[in-house]
């Protein structure tokens, strides 16, 4: 028997931002009567890779960014959608405006206005699309609602922090919330002398962010299973397009669960992250932590930020390979210094190999950093390896 399907209406996003919340709000509206589900693209190629039609339940298919992997189309159903937002609302105080700063066509931005449409609330937008401290601040200086709300991610926030307008414009908002990316300890604490902010953890599987400041929303199933993170509960997506096999998805009686490739642990009441299971690097047989070197290069005062990942190598197996974006007021970086904090607090298997102090960091569309891009200018400048 044929599962049953209804139409996939692709939505081609205008480049103006506040056309798109138009368009986008719209078409989520008319998705949760269930006469057909969406898919915002940005082309007509992406639209015609999508199938005619796709279940029943599902309300919207969104692409995740593919930051260190090949893009996945989700199946996001209604119910997670309606689920993820009124969990939201609950446990940020009420519905609220958003700012949209980030794009409408991966799950913060779509987040954003989903959120606004299912709960009755408004959506400003940048001026021209283009983020910075300025164009933030005279957007949140046009938001008139009770209640406003922001998401960005950790890029954004260090740019803000940098700037007097832009702290003064944090300040303005009930609740900054922060994912996509690990905020490190030290722009977190300069953030929360600011606003009220809440670290989310999530992913497109998960409506976005599920697990605000280590604590599940409600109705959120979390657990550590072998030293990965699963999650479970009404915010799942139904699964991917893309595989057929699950991909992650399982079931486990009535209880449907997503397998994250994240590490994690319980620190009392709330989940600690602790990094992707691929982010271990085995050099010369000990292993060590990509997200604790980037803790430790991160808190050094002069960098902004910092990528590590393993780079293949003959005789070591895998060598430590960091990127680092100093901070504009710097005018000579030392490498050697930053080498000097990682062996001293983590040992020497941690000290990276290869590094690269450069000002230009490559983002991905929806302003993550673009690790695939990364992995490439420090393959670069590592020269030619024994493979």
């Amino acid at each position: 028997m044929t599962a049953p399907a209804i139409p996939l209406r692709p939505i081609l996003l205008p480049a103006d931002p506040a056309a798109a919340v138009t368009v986008l709000r719209h078409a989520v509206e008319r998705a949760h009567t269930g006469a057909e589900a969406i898919a915002p693209v940005t082309n007509a190629e992406q639209a015609r890779a999508l199938p005619a039609e796709v279940p029943a339940t599902t309300a919207a298919v969104l692409s995740t960014s593919g930051s260190s992997g090949e893009p996945k189309r989700t199946l996001l159903s209604r119910n997670a959608l309606l689920a993820s937002s009124r969990a939201t609302a609950a446990r940020l105080g009420g519905p609220g405006d958003w700012l949209l700063c980030l794009p409408a066509g991966y799950v913060a931005g779509f987040q954003v206005i989903s959120r606004a449409a299912l709960g009755g609330t408004a959506v400003a937008t940048l001026p021209d699309g283009h983020f910075d401290s300025a164009a933030f601040a005279a957007s949140a200086a046009r938001m008139t609602g009770d209640r406003r709300y922001t998401s960005l991610v950790p890029t954004q926030v260090t740019r803000l922090l940098a700037d007097v307008q832009g702290r003064a414009a944090l300040a303005t908002f009930d609740t900054v919330l922060i994912g996509g990316a690990r905020l490190d300890p030290g722009t977190e604490r300069r953030l929360r002398a600011v606003t009220t902010a809440v670290v989310t953890y999530g992913m497109t599987e998960t409506c976005g962010g599920c697990v605000y400041d280590g604590r599940p929303l409600d109705g959120v199933l979390v657990r550590i299973v072998d030293g990965l993170i699963h999650i479970g509960g009404p915010v799942l997506a139904d699964g991917y397009l893309d595989h057929p096999d699950g991909g992650g998805f399982y079931r486990e009686g009535d209880r449907h669960w997503y397998r994250t490739a994240d590490r994690g642990h319980w620190d009392g009441e709330r989940l600690v992250p602790t990094g992707r299971v691929d982010d271990l690097i085995n050099t010369g047989g000990v292993k060590v932590s990509a997200v604790a070197i980037e803790r430790e290069l991160s808190e050094v005062p002069w960098v902004e930020t910092a990528v590590v990942l393993a780079l293949p190598d003959s005789e070591w197996g895998e060598v430590v390979a960091a990127y680092v974006v100093p901070r504009q007021t710097v005018s000579a970086p030392d490498p050697d210094a930053l080498r000097a904090v990682v062996r001293e607090r983590l040992g020497r298997a941690a000290v990276p190999k290869h590094l690269v102090v450069d000002p230009d960091l490559p983002l991905l569309p929806n302003s993550k950093i673009d690790r695939r891009a990364v992995r490439d200018r420090l393959t670069a400048a590592a020269g030619p390896r024994r493979a």
